[in-house]
């Protein structure tokens, strides 16, 4: 009788860890910038129907790289949560805290199963609070791992250079325009030879807190983040 095939545990978990940093690395690079009035997103998409942006409710945002069947049924599942907790509780009880949590436990316990391949994407969660100081901003990676974000973040794509130009450049107290400039400089360090990203290549949405209405997500319009650049 043949002998079943043995690996270990931490080979199977290294293997499983390179599968899917492979796949998120293939797409483009996505940017969580904190500025004076509440919280940019900025991805490189020339997409207008497929985002990687996203409103999970009323303050809270939604952003992903890699397999776009894969984040938006996570997309999907977290504004399902949201709004059944909201309906059930209290709107003050949807946080970007539980949802972290509940995406951590999704995605650890796929990474871990043997049974299917681990998800390729990472994701941000982003929460508006009422000062900078109380925003909250979590990073998860595809083997459920949750990172408290604090100014900016980068994730997806060739992220060291861009990470590097933001430490370099990044400063607090930024306006809108000065923050979307940033992320798009940024964005476009993501090679040797940096380059500039054509306005309508991105996708941006802000959680905005002079925004007079309950929810505080809005997406900029390619002639709005053109004239930002203005």
């Amino acid at each position: 009788m043949t002998a079943p095939f043995y690996v270990s545990p931490e080979q199977l978990m290294k293997d499983r860890a390179d599968f899917a940093r492979k796949g998120i690395a293939r797409g483009r690079s996505v940017a969580v910038v904190q500025y004076a009035d509440g919280i940019l997103l900025v991805a490189e998409n020339p997409s207008n129907a497929l985002h990687k942006i996203s409103e999970i409710y009323d303050r809270i945002g939604f952003a992903a790289v890699g397999r776009y069947n894969e984040f938006e049924n996570l997309r999907i599942a977290g504004v399902r949560m949201a709004d059944l907790r909201g309906y059930s509780y209290d709107r003050r009880d949807v946080t970007a805290r539980g949802l972290a949590n509940a995406y951590a436990q999704t995605l650890g316990t796929i990474f871990s199963a043997g049974g299917e391949k681990p998800y390729e994407v990472e994701l941000f969660v982003a929460e508006l609070g009422e000062a900078s100081e109380s925003d909250q901003i979590y990073r998860l990676t595809y083997d459920g791992s949750v990172a408290d974000v604090r100014g900016w973040s980068v994730m997806g794509g060739t992220t060291e250079p861009v990470e590097q130009w933001l430490t370099e450049h990044y400063r607090e107290g930024l306006d809108l325009p000065g923050a979307l400039s940033l992320a798009r400089a940024a964005l476009g360090h993501d090679a040797v030879n940096p380059r500039e990203i054509a306005p309508e290549s991105l996708e941006v949405a802000v959680l905005d807190r002079t925004r007079a209405q309950q929810r505080k997500f809005k997406r900029l319009t390619d002639a709005a983040v053109a004239e930002a650049f203005v």
